[in-house]
Protein backbone atom coordinates (compact mmCIF):
# COMPACT_ATOMS: atom_id res chain seq x y z
CA UNK A 1 0.00 0.00 0.00
CA UNK A 2 1.51 3.33 -1.08
CA UNK A 3 2.23 5.85 1.64
CA UNK A 4 0.20 9.06 1.62
CA UNK A 5 2.16 12.01 0.25
CA UNK A 6 2.27 15.14 2.43
CA UNK A 7 2.77 18.67 1.23
CA UNK A 8 5.54 20.82 2.73
CA UNK A 9 3.31 22.61 5.26
CA UNK A 10 1.74 19.37 6.49
CA UNK A 11 5.16 17.78 6.89
CA UNK A 12 6.39 20.84 8.81
CA UNK A 13 3.39 20.78 11.17
CA UNK A 14 3.78 17.05 11.84
CA UNK A 15 7.49 17.49 12.53
CA UNK A 16 6.79 20.41 14.89
CA UNK A 17 4.17 18.46 16.85
CA UNK A 18 6.50 15.46 17.11
CA UNK A 19 9.35 17.63 18.37
CA UNK A 20 7.11 19.22 21.02
CA UNK A 21 5.92 15.80 22.16
CA UNK A 22 9.50 14.55 22.33
CA UNK A 23 10.52 17.55 24.43
CA UNK A 24 7.64 17.02 26.86
CA UNK A 25 8.45 13.31 27.13
CA UNK A 26 12.11 14.13 27.75
CA UNK A 27 11.18 16.48 30.60
CA UNK A 28 8.90 13.83 32.16
CA UNK A 29 11.58 11.18 31.80
CA UNK A 30 14.17 13.44 33.38
CA UNK A 31 11.86 14.09 36.34
CA UNK A 32 11.20 10.36 36.74
CA UNK A 33 14.91 9.52 36.59
CA UNK A 34 15.60 12.20 39.19
CA UNK A 35 12.99 10.68 41.51
CA UNK A 36 14.54 7.23 41.10
CA UNK A 37 18.06 8.50 41.82
CA UNK A 38 16.93 10.46 44.86
CA UNK A 39 15.06 7.47 46.28
CA UNK A 40 11.70 9.26 46.24
CA UNK A 41 9.88 6.26 44.78
CA UNK A 42 8.55 3.20 46.57
CA UNK A 43 9.90 -0.35 46.17
CA UNK A 44 9.74 -2.20 42.86
CA UNK A 45 6.46 -4.03 42.25
CA UNK A 46 5.00 -6.04 39.40
CA UNK A 47 2.00 -4.64 37.56
CA UNK A 48 -0.22 -5.09 34.54
CA UNK A 49 -0.90 -2.40 31.92
CA UNK A 50 -4.69 -2.14 31.65
CA UNK A 51 -4.89 1.04 29.54
CA UNK A 52 -2.62 3.43 27.65
CA UNK A 53 -3.12 7.19 27.37
CA UNK A 54 -0.42 8.75 25.23
CA UNK A 55 2.42 9.60 27.59
CA UNK A 56 0.86 7.82 30.57
CA UNK A 57 -0.28 4.28 31.24
CA UNK A 58 -2.63 2.80 33.80
CA UNK A 59 -1.13 0.06 35.97
CA UNK A 60 -2.98 -2.56 37.96
CA UNK A 61 -0.79 -3.67 40.87
CA UNK A 62 -0.09 -7.31 41.57
CA UNK A 63 -1.13 -8.41 45.05
CA UNK A 64 0.91 -10.43 47.54
CA UNK A 65 -1.18 -13.46 46.49
CA UNK A 66 0.37 -13.15 43.00
CA UNK A 67 -2.94 -12.07 41.51
CA UNK A 68 -3.78 -8.82 39.76
CA UNK A 69 -6.20 -6.66 41.70
CA UNK A 70 -9.26 -5.30 39.94
CA UNK A 71 -8.66 -1.92 41.63
CA UNK A 72 -7.11 0.41 42.56
CA UNK A 73 -5.23 1.28 39.41
CA UNK A 74 -2.35 3.76 39.28
CA UNK A 75 -1.31 6.22 36.63
CA UNK A 76 2.37 5.95 35.70
CA UNK A 77 4.99 7.63 33.57
CA UNK A 78 7.58 5.60 31.68
CA UNK A 79 11.26 5.50 32.46
CA UNK A 80 13.47 6.68 29.61
CA UNK A 81 14.48 4.15 26.92
CA UNK A 82 11.71 1.68 27.78
CA UNK A 83 10.14 1.98 24.37
CA UNK A 84 6.43 1.76 23.67
CA UNK A 85 4.19 -0.13 26.09
CA UNK A 86 0.77 -1.53 25.17
CA UNK A 87 -2.24 -2.90 27.00
CA UNK A 88 -1.57 -6.36 28.41
CA UNK A 89 2.10 -5.71 29.23
CA UNK A 90 3.57 -7.06 32.48
CA UNK A 91 5.88 -4.45 33.96
CA UNK A 92 7.92 -3.49 37.01
CA UNK A 93 6.92 -0.14 38.51
CA UNK A 94 7.58 2.06 41.54
CA UNK A 95 4.90 4.12 43.25
CA UNK A 96 4.82 7.77 44.24
CA UNK A 97 2.02 10.33 44.51
CA UNK A 98 0.45 11.48 42.29
CA UNK A 99 1.91 9.16 39.63
CA UNK A 100 4.26 6.19 39.67
CA UNK A 101 7.05 5.29 37.26
CA UNK A 102 7.42 2.14 35.14
CA UNK A 103 11.06 1.09 35.33
CA UNK A 104 11.11 -2.18 33.33
CA UNK A 105 9.05 -4.30 30.95
CA UNK A 106 8.84 -8.05 31.45
CA UNK A 107 9.16 -10.43 28.50
CA UNK A 108 6.09 -10.79 26.28
CA UNK A 109 4.62 -14.22 25.61
CA UNK A 110 2.99 -12.88 22.42
CA UNK A 111 2.46 -9.66 20.50
CA UNK A 112 -0.71 -8.70 18.65
CA UNK A 113 0.21 -6.48 15.70
CA UNK A 114 -1.66 -4.84 12.85
CA UNK A 115 -0.47 -2.65 9.99
CA UNK A 116 -1.09 1.08 10.30
CA UNK A 117 -2.39 3.14 7.34
CA UNK A 118 1.17 3.42 6.06
CA UNK A 119 1.76 -0.33 6.00
CA UNK A 120 4.06 -0.46 9.04
CA UNK A 121 3.36 -3.08 11.72
CA UNK A 122 2.28 -1.67 15.07
CA UNK A 123 1.96 -3.66 18.30
CA UNK A 124 -1.49 -3.02 19.81
CA UNK A 125 -1.65 -5.56 22.66
CA UNK A 126 0.64 -8.01 24.43
CA UNK A 127 0.43 -11.44 26.05
CA UNK A 128 -2.68 -12.53 24.13
CA UNK A 129 -3.69 -16.20 24.38
CA UNK A 130 -6.44 -16.32 21.78
CA UNK A 131 -8.25 -14.26 19.16
CA UNK A 132 -12.02 -14.82 19.18
CA UNK A 133 -13.36 -14.49 15.61
CA UNK A 134 -17.05 -13.65 16.00
CA UNK A 135 -19.44 -14.47 13.14
CA UNK A 136 -23.24 -14.64 13.03
CA UNK A 137 -26.05 -15.71 10.68
CA UNK A 138 -26.69 -12.01 10.03
CA UNK A 139 -24.82 -10.21 8.61
CA UNK A 140 -24.15 -13.21 6.41
CA UNK A 141 -20.70 -14.68 7.17
CA UNK A 142 -18.22 -15.30 4.35
CA UNK A 143 -15.31 -17.74 4.34
CA UNK A 144 -12.93 -15.15 2.90
CA UNK A 145 -13.44 -12.81 5.86
CA UNK A 146 -12.97 -15.65 8.38
CA UNK A 147 -9.82 -16.73 6.55
CA UNK A 148 -8.39 -13.21 6.76
CA UNK A 149 -8.74 -13.26 10.53
CA UNK A 150 -7.28 -16.78 10.71
CA UNK A 151 -4.26 -15.73 8.65
CA UNK A 152 -3.68 -12.71 10.92
CA UNK A 153 -3.83 -14.95 14.00
CA UNK A 154 -1.76 -17.80 12.57
CA UNK A 155 1.08 -15.59 11.36
CA UNK A 156 1.37 -14.11 14.86
CA UNK A 157 1.14 -17.57 16.45
CA UNK A 158 -1.89 -16.64 18.57
CA UNK A 159 -4.60 -19.28 18.85
CA UNK A 160 -7.73 -18.39 16.85
CA UNK A 161 -11.22 -19.44 17.98
CA UNK A 162 -14.28 -19.21 15.71
CA UNK A 163 -17.35 -18.12 17.69
CA UNK A 164 -20.71 -18.56 15.97
CA UNK A 165 -22.88 -15.98 17.74
CA UNK A 166 -26.65 -15.32 17.57
CA UNK A 167 -27.45 -19.03 17.29
CA UNK A 168 -31.05 -18.11 18.11
CA UNK A 169 -31.24 -16.79 14.51
CA UNK A 170 -30.34 -20.16 12.97
CA UNK A 171 -33.35 -21.94 11.43
CA UNK A 172 -34.22 -24.40 8.65
CA UNK A 173 -33.56 -21.72 6.03
CA UNK A 174 -29.91 -21.06 6.89
CA UNK A 175 -28.76 -23.99 9.04
CA UNK A 176 -27.36 -26.06 6.19
CA UNK A 177 -25.49 -23.14 4.67
CA UNK A 178 -23.91 -22.14 7.99
CA UNK A 179 -22.92 -25.71 8.75
CA UNK A 180 -21.26 -25.99 5.32
CA UNK A 181 -19.33 -22.79 6.12
CA UNK A 182 -17.93 -23.81 9.52
CA UNK A 183 -17.46 -27.57 8.99
CA UNK A 184 -14.17 -27.20 7.04
CA UNK A 185 -12.68 -25.24 9.95
CA UNK A 186 -13.58 -27.99 12.42
CA UNK A 187 -11.92 -30.48 10.05
CA UNK A 188 -8.74 -28.37 10.14
CA UNK A 189 -8.69 -28.58 13.93
CA UNK A 190 -10.06 -25.13 14.75
CA UNK A 191 -12.32 -24.79 17.77
CA UNK A 192 -15.81 -23.62 16.78
CA UNK A 193 -18.02 -22.39 19.62
CA UNK A 194 -21.73 -21.53 19.48
CA UNK A 195 -23.41 -18.93 21.65
CA UNK A 196 -26.06 -16.24 21.98
CA UNK A 197 -26.40 -13.31 24.34
CA UNK A 198 -30.01 -14.50 24.83
CA UNK A 199 -29.00 -18.04 25.84
CA UNK A 200 -27.61 -18.27 29.38
CA UNK A 201 -26.50 -21.88 28.90
CA UNK A 202 -24.26 -21.12 25.92
CA UNK A 203 -22.92 -18.01 27.68
CA UNK A 204 -21.90 -20.12 30.68
CA UNK A 205 -20.08 -22.52 28.36
CA UNK A 206 -18.27 -19.57 26.78
CA UNK A 207 -17.31 -18.21 30.21
CA UNK A 208 -15.80 -21.55 31.15
CA UNK A 209 -13.84 -21.67 27.90
CA UNK A 210 -12.46 -18.14 28.37
CA UNK A 211 -11.45 -18.69 31.99
CA UNK A 212 -7.74 -18.09 32.64
CA UNK A 213 -7.15 -16.82 29.09
CA UNK A 214 -6.40 -13.34 27.77
CA UNK A 215 -8.37 -12.78 24.57
CA UNK A 216 -9.58 -10.18 22.09
CA UNK A 217 -12.79 -10.25 20.05
CA UNK A 218 -12.63 -9.51 16.32
CA UNK A 219 -15.33 -9.53 13.66
CA UNK A 220 -17.35 -7.35 11.33
CA UNK A 221 -19.91 -4.87 12.62
CA UNK A 222 -23.28 -6.31 13.56
CA UNK A 223 -22.18 -9.79 14.67
CA UNK A 224 -22.92 -9.01 18.33
CA UNK A 225 -19.47 -8.40 19.85
CA UNK A 226 -20.71 -5.59 22.09
CA UNK A 227 -23.70 -7.59 23.33
CA UNK A 228 -21.42 -10.51 24.17
CA UNK A 229 -18.97 -8.27 26.00
CA UNK A 230 -21.79 -6.68 28.00
CA UNK A 231 -23.12 -10.14 28.90
CA UNK A 232 -19.70 -11.50 29.87
CA UNK A 233 -18.69 -8.31 31.72
CA UNK A 234 -21.79 -6.91 33.41
CA UNK A 235 -19.80 -4.18 35.17
CA UNK A 236 -17.91 -3.02 32.08
CA UNK A 237 -19.59 0.42 31.97
CA UNK A 238 -18.90 0.97 35.67
CA UNK A 239 -15.26 0.00 35.18
CA UNK A 240 -14.86 2.38 32.22
CA UNK A 241 -16.28 5.20 34.33
CA UNK A 242 -13.77 4.53 37.12
CA UNK A 243 -10.88 4.41 34.64
CA UNK A 244 -11.97 7.70 33.12
CA UNK A 245 -11.94 9.38 36.54
CA UNK A 246 -8.46 8.04 37.26
CA UNK A 247 -7.04 9.26 33.98
CA UNK A 248 -9.08 12.47 33.87
CA UNK A 249 -9.73 11.78 30.21
CA UNK A 250 -13.52 11.80 30.24
CA UNK A 251 -15.57 9.03 28.73
CA UNK A 252 -14.33 5.81 27.16
CA UNK A 253 -13.20 6.51 23.60
CA UNK A 254 -12.51 4.24 20.65
CA UNK A 255 -8.82 5.11 20.68
CA UNK A 256 -7.96 3.38 23.96
CA UNK A 257 -7.59 -0.34 24.57
CA UNK A 258 -8.83 -1.48 27.98
CA UNK A 259 -8.14 -4.73 29.78
CA UNK A 260 -11.06 -6.17 31.75
CA UNK A 261 -11.15 -9.19 34.05
CA UNK A 262 -13.76 -11.91 33.68
CA UNK A 263 -15.42 -12.69 37.05
CA UNK A 264 -14.56 -16.39 36.61
CA UNK A 265 -10.94 -15.64 35.69
CA UNK A 266 -9.31 -14.62 32.45
CA UNK A 267 -9.15 -11.26 30.72
CA UNK A 268 -10.52 -9.41 27.72
CA UNK A 269 -8.69 -6.62 25.90
CA UNK A 270 -11.34 -4.50 24.22
CA UNK A 271 -10.50 -1.95 21.57
CA UNK A 272 -12.15 -1.26 18.21
CA UNK A 273 -8.64 -0.64 16.88
CA UNK A 274 -7.79 -4.35 17.14
CA UNK A 275 -11.09 -5.78 15.90
CA UNK A 276 -9.99 -5.74 12.27
CA UNK A 277 -6.69 -6.65 10.65
CA UNK A 278 -5.36 -5.67 7.27
CA UNK A 279 -3.02 -8.07 5.49
CA UNK A 280 -1.46 -5.78 2.90
CA UNK A 281 1.92 -5.91 4.64
CA UNK A 282 2.31 -9.64 3.88
CA UNK A 283 4.05 -11.38 1.01
CA UNK A 284 3.08 -14.65 -0.69
CA UNK A 285 5.09 -16.90 1.66
CA UNK A 286 3.68 -15.23 4.78
CA UNK A 287 0.17 -15.70 3.41
CA UNK A 288 0.86 -19.38 2.70
CA UNK A 289 2.10 -19.78 6.26
CA UNK A 290 -1.22 -18.39 7.52
CA UNK A 291 -3.15 -21.27 5.90
CA UNK A 292 -2.40 -24.21 8.20
CA UNK A 293 -3.03 -26.90 5.58
CA UNK A 294 -0.73 -25.10 3.11
CA UNK A 295 2.08 -24.66 5.63
CA UNK A 296 3.36 -28.25 5.47
CA UNK A 297 3.44 -28.14 1.66
CA UNK A 298 5.69 -25.11 1.38
CA UNK A 299 8.97 -25.95 -0.34
CA UNK A 300 7.63 -29.15 -1.95
CA UNK A 301 6.66 -27.72 -5.35
CA UNK A 302 8.73 -28.63 -8.40
CA UNK A 303 9.64 -25.00 -9.07
CA UNK A 304 11.01 -22.70 -6.41
CA UNK A 305 9.06 -19.70 -7.76
CA UNK A 306 5.78 -21.65 -8.05
CA UNK A 307 2.70 -19.39 -7.85
CA UNK A 308 0.44 -22.36 -6.95
CA UNK A 309 -1.98 -21.67 -9.77
CA UNK A 310 -1.41 -23.89 -12.84
CA UNK A 311 2.25 -24.86 -12.65
CA UNK A 312 3.15 -28.56 -13.08
CA UNK A 313 4.36 -30.29 -9.94
CA UNK A 314 2.65 -27.82 -7.61
CA UNK A 315 2.23 -29.51 -4.21
CA UNK A 316 -0.70 -27.26 -3.29
CA UNK A 317 -2.57 -27.96 -6.54
CA UNK A 318 -2.01 -31.69 -6.04
CA UNK A 319 -3.43 -31.41 -2.50
CA UNK A 320 -6.42 -29.53 -3.92
CA UNK A 321 -7.10 -32.25 -6.47
CA UNK A 322 -6.85 -34.97 -3.81
CA UNK A 323 -9.23 -33.15 -1.45
CA UNK A 324 -6.67 -32.35 1.24
CA UNK A 325 -7.33 -28.68 0.50
CA UNK A 326 -10.91 -27.52 -0.02
CA UNK A 327 -12.05 -25.38 -2.93
CA UNK A 328 -13.37 -22.85 -0.39
CA UNK A 329 -9.98 -22.33 1.20
CA UNK A 330 -8.15 -22.28 -2.12
CA UNK A 331 -10.51 -19.61 -3.42
CA UNK A 332 -9.87 -17.56 -0.28
CA UNK A 333 -6.11 -17.88 -0.68
CA UNK A 334 -6.18 -16.75 -4.32
CA UNK A 335 -8.54 -13.86 -3.54
CA UNK A 336 -6.40 -12.58 -0.65
CA UNK A 337 -3.25 -13.03 -2.73
CA UNK A 338 -4.75 -10.93 -5.50
CA UNK A 339 -5.52 -8.12 -3.04
CA UNK A 340 -1.94 -8.21 -1.76
CA UNK A 341 -0.55 -7.95 -5.29
CA UNK A 342 -2.90 -5.05 -6.05
CA UNK A 343 -1.77 -3.26 -2.90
Amino acid sequence: MAKRQLNRRQAWRIKKVQEERAQRAERRNAAAESQIKEGELGPEREGLVIAHYGSQILIEPKSDAQEYCDMPARRCHLRANLGSLVTGERVIWRDREPTGVVVARLDRSSELCRPDPYGDLKTVAANIDCIIIVVAPFPEPHANLIDRYLVAAETQRIRPIILLNKIDQIDVHNEQKIDALVSPYRALGYTVLRTSAKDSGSLNELRLFLANKTCVFVGQSGVGKSSLINSLLPDVNTRVGVLSELTQKGRHTTTTAYLFHFPQGGQLIDSPGIREFGLWHMNRDQLLDGFVEFRLLMGHCRFRDCKHEREPGCAIQEALESGRITQQRMASFLHILATLEDA
